[in-house]
């Protein structure tokens, strides 16, 4: 009986142990089970969220972010997390396991603005791979950078050329020239007394006491129209300017921003040649200009980022006055190196300055004659790139557009001696070329204002900010499983 009792008893703690190894993986399955379960119940709860992305900033700017304000005017993390929250809960209800949700939150966060915008900078860049590609990319680089070196010495020889003496020293001479006219003529006037006057007249070359030269000399002309101002001269008739304004105190660029909470895969530093062209294209496919005015906002977007002034008007006259500098440098290059020209204006100036009986001043009359010359034929270059026209970076012979014999009349002349350029550079190509010498962070953060300034001005989005703008989130969760074992789990999203 004790031998049969021993293999009963055997057998009972086999079974046992073999029960207990079950139940201890069914336990094991359940509770991988329900940490799976957990976890997907997270990646829902983030999917939805990231999915109710702000509709406008990707329709009207290919970005992806969701609005941390829920509507509001200022980051709402409860409402945010609450929003979450919704969709992680009916997940964890399904199934036969007991799971409660006994807490959570955000571990971590990453705003538009964070890295000083060095987070939307990627994002835009990112963007901007996808839509051009690397044969796209290398296109771009290759059209930009070709013009850039050219452009900023131009702008630099432009302004040498304004920052001189030239006018100063024409000035100069002529008062000089006056002076002495006047004390010949009275030299004159006494050699002739008791002469009869029409003979006096006629030996000494005066008339009425004033010395008149035989040509033509258009220095004063010319110096009275750089004085008028420069939107009426190289606005077109039939165009008019913006006077749309914002509030700069309100924007971006202005005030202090909204700073995330670390987390992990922080974006590092992005100052690449090629990164910084990638964003510049961006800003010229999305912004408005002169002449293709932005719908909402300031108009003339690519100015605001060029310039940083509050009204239209000012910012396209900044541009405007720099891009006068550009092709001033350019065109005084151009005259120069022309030799018909040059003997032209070397002709010029040795009859003005013999008419006015100071033959020696013939070489600083020479250089006004160049510096009025190329301004006048910048001034014709601004009117047509803002009709609407282009321009050729550097002029020839065959594509330079005001005579000499002209320069007098330039305002008679201004739309009726420009030229269109078929292969020139646009508007909107200098205004690229002007933007390669503009910092990244200039660029970034008024790009930034615009968005917006293009947001607010819709209904309802009055006190939208992109520091409220959330790119990616870190969520951790405590939930209890059946009652035994609590797991804690944490999930990432960014929508890069």
């Amino acid at each position: 009986m004790e031998k049969k009792g021993s293999i009963t008893v055997f057998l009972a703690l086999i079974l046992s142990l073999l029960l207990s190894l079950v139940c201890t993986s069914i336990q094991s399955v359940q509770a991988a089970a329900a940490r799976t379960q957990i976890l997907s119940s997270l990646d829902i709860g983030l999917y939805s969220l990231f999915g109710q992305y702000d509709s406008m900033l990707l329709e009207d700017y290919d970005l992806f972010f969701l609005d941390g304000a829920q509507g509001g005017s200022s980051l709402n993390l409860g409402k945010i997390y609450d929003n979450m929250e919704s969709y992680i809960k009916p997940v964890l209800k399904q199934n036969s396991q007991r799971l409660s949700l006994k807490q959570g939150g955000f571990t971590g966060y990453r705003l538009a603005t964070d890295q000083n915008g060095e987070v939307f900078y990627r994002q835009v860049v990112t963007c901007m791979k996808q839509t051009l590609g690397s044969q796209g990319v290398r296109k771009l680089l290759g059209k930009l950078t070709q013009k850039e070196q050219s452009t900023k010495q131009a702008e630099q020889n432009g302004k040498q050329t304004e920052q001189g003496n030239t006018l100063q020293s024409y000035d100069a001479e002529m008062d000089t020239a006056s002076k002495n006219s006047e004390a010949a003529k009275e030299e004159q006037q006494k050699a002739q007394e008791g002469t009869d006057t029409s003979s006096g007249e006629a030996e000494s070359g005066f008339s009425d006491g004033e010395q008149k030269p035989q040509v033509v000399n258009p220095i004063p002309i010319l110096k009275r129209i750089r004085q008028m101002s420069l939107l009426d001269l190289v606005v077109p008739a039939g165009k008019g300017i913006s006077d749309q304004e914002c509030e700069k105190g309100q924007l971006l660029s202005s005030r202090s921003v909204l700073e995330g909470m670390t987390m992990p895969g922080m974006p590092e530093t992005d100052n690449s040649k090629t990164s910084q062209l990638l964003f510049q294209q961006y800003l010229a496919d999305r912004m408005g200009n002169y002449q293709t005015p932005a719908s909402e906002g300031l108009k003339y977007q690519m100015e605001y980022i060029l310039a940083g002034k509050n009204s239209d008007r000012k910012n396209l006259e900044k541009v405007v006055g720099r891009l006068l500098l550009i092709r001033e440098g350019i065109n005084s290059a151009s005259l120069m190196a022309d030799s018909v020209k040059m003997a032209q204006v070397h002709t010029l100036a040795l009859a003005i300055a013999s008419g006015f009986l100071i033959p020696p001043a013939a070489v600083i009359i020479e250089a006004a004659l160049v510096l009025c010359w190329s301004f006048a034929e910048s001034v014709l270059d601004l009117r047509e790139l803002l009709y609407g026209g282009k321009v050729p970076l550097v002029k020839n012979a065959s594509n330079w557009q005001l005579s000499l014999e002209n320069l007098p009349y330039l305002l008679e002349k201004m739309d009726t001696e420009r030229k269109n350029a078929e292969n020139g550079m646009s508007y909107e190509d200098y205004l690229q070329i002007m933007l390669l010498s503009q910092s990244k962070k200039e660029k970034l953060e008024r790009g930034m204002d615009m968005i917006e300034v293009h947001i607010r001005s819709h209904s309802g989005r009055q006190e939208f900010r992109l520091d409220n703008c959330i790119e990616a989130i870190e969520a951790s969760i405590d939930v209890e499983a059946n009652r035994i074992k609590t797991f804690t789990v944490t999930r990432q999203y960014s929508y890069v």
